[in-house]
């Protein structure tokens, strides 16, 4: 990697830094229950800065590189709604109260950007030494899409979590929550809250969730920067965008589908970029109208269904 782009990625992360402290040290210092409208206000908040972000790469490198990002972002989005279904389970599976939601969700998605960093610099230097990689990973997505497509729905097993059941061995745990901290001292000793058995099932879950969107984000470019910068700013909104979609997430019948689609489209992508290349705004339309089939069939069925009642 050539000395600018290294001052790139260490420049880029001095702004996210930046915006997480002013998230978290300035808008939101106290632990309170986020409203619909304010969740909505920031969730466009993160997008319009995404957007910028994009219109800078167009202004400095061209039109392909934005491209490549908002491509990445949307197939990033889209995925992580998985990610705001399974959320709901674990807080309603764990208890916990929604004023200290937020809060966990900060901190799950710092951890989130740290690990998926290791994992796309992991991803961009296998694919740079064996470049056969990238069709291992193009089968995998289409085998992990046709998986999605055959579910029901999303199940959450917290009694088969190993990284629980490892912690609940060997860490001793309060039976309530205690003002919205992950660790407290107890007769000398130190003691883990729920709160932090549920920051683990969050990290551990958006780790399992990584698996399936880095390698569908490489189909579209394999520019580690763009890739990790586009999954940056779609996990940067996923807290606010968590207390405007909880609640009708459930209700997308056809989320499975999209997103199997999705998957499957991006693997496709993939295995034939040896002898064919699908251009990433050919790419992106097809993910738009994806998504597009998936909301529109998923309100039509919900209009029916209430129709029915």
């Amino acid at each position: 990697m050539p000395p600018e782009s290294i001052w790139v990625w260490i420049g880029f992360g001095v702004i996210i830094v930046t915006l997480l402290l002013i998230d978290l040290a300035v808008f939101h210092r106290k632990a309170q229950v986020e409203s619909i409208r304010a969740a909505t206000v920031w969730t466009l908040a993160w997008i319009s800065l995404a957007l910028a972000f994009g219109t800078g790469l167009y202004v400095l490198r061209g039109t392909e590189p934005a491209l490549e990002f908002l491509t990445g972002y949307l197939i990033e989005k889209s995925l992580s709604v998985d990610n705001i279904f399974v959320f709901t389970l674990i807080f309603a599976s764990l208890r916990t109260p929604a004023i200290y939601q937020r809060v966990v969700l900060f901190w799950g998605i710092l951890g989130a950007l740290i690990f998926r960093a290791v994992l796309i610099v992991l991803g961009a230097s296998l694919l740079e030494r064996f470049e056969w990689i990238l069709y291992v990973f193009g089968a995998f997505l289409v085998f992990t899409g046709l998986r999605l497509a055959r579910e029901e729905k999303i199940e959450v097993h917290l009694e088969r979590s190993l990284a629980l059941r490892m912690i609940r061995r060997v860490v001793p745990i309060t039976s309530e929550y205690v003002d919205g901290r992950f660790f407290v001292r107890r007769a000398g000793a130190l003691v883990a809250t729920p709160l932090f058995l549920v920051l683990v099932l969050i990290e551990t879950s958006d780790l399992i969730f990584a698996v399936d969107s880095i390698p569908a984000i490489f189909a579209i470019t394999q520019n580690a920067f763009i890739v990790y910068s586009s999954n940056v700013f779609a996990i940067l909104g996923l807290r606010s965008l968590y207390f405007v979609l909880a609640g009708a997430v459930g209700k997308l019948a056809y989320l499975n589908e999209g997103l199997a689609a999705i998957l499957v489209f991006v693997g496709i992508k993939m295995l034939v970029s040896g002898f064919f290349t699908i251009p990433t705004l050919v790419a992106l339309g097809v993910i738009v109208i994806i998504l597009m089939v998936t909301v529109v069939l998923s309100l039509s069925y919900a209009r029916t269904c209430a129709k029915a009642e």
